[in-house]
């Protein structure tokens, strides 16, 4: 007998994620008005990690190569990101973080640690390493 969907491990991690996503976007928004979660991970690892391509972008933050397009279009217009041909690859542009995408992340670091700890409320630590080793384990049983 299989058990009902409602019930199995799968099922549970993508509704507490999808609960996460749905309380940080909407936290975030009430403070800094129109940013999206997904925008302010591109950012972030744009600040990280800024030799990456778009495409190494795009599988840092797991979306698409189209979705990224657009995230970056909206930062670009939003003036957080600034485009500018690359300076040996003429199929490439060269990205980079403004002041005010920089000024927005140093912003919004307290609000983001805030839904964290909301989030892991009563979650201890033993508890978190167990977690994050099986969230491991099952990544590497995915990736054979």
């Amino acid at each position: 007998m299989t058990e009902k969907l409602n019930a199995t491990f799968f099922y549970i991690l993508e509704k507490s994620i999808k609960s996460y996503r749905q309380m940080a976007q909407r936290t975030i928004s009430d403070e800094f008005g129109s940013i999206t979660v997904d925008q302010l991970l591109v950012l972030q690892t744009m600040k990280d990690q800024p030799e990456l391509t778009q495409q190494q972008i795009a599988a840092a933050v797991f979306k698409d190569f189209a979705s990224i397009t657009r995230i970056i279009d909206l930062l670009v217009r939003k003036g957080f990101l600034k485009r500018s041909d690359h300076p040996t690859d003429r199929r490439r542009f060269e990205l980079t973080l403004t002041t005010e995408g920089i000024d927005l992340l140093e912003q919004v670091r307290p609000r983001i640690l805030k839904n964290r700890r909301v989030a892991l409320e009563g979650v201890e630590e033993e508890e978190m390493a167990i977690a994050r080793k099986v969230l491991e384990k099952i990544v590497e049983n995915c990736s054979k």
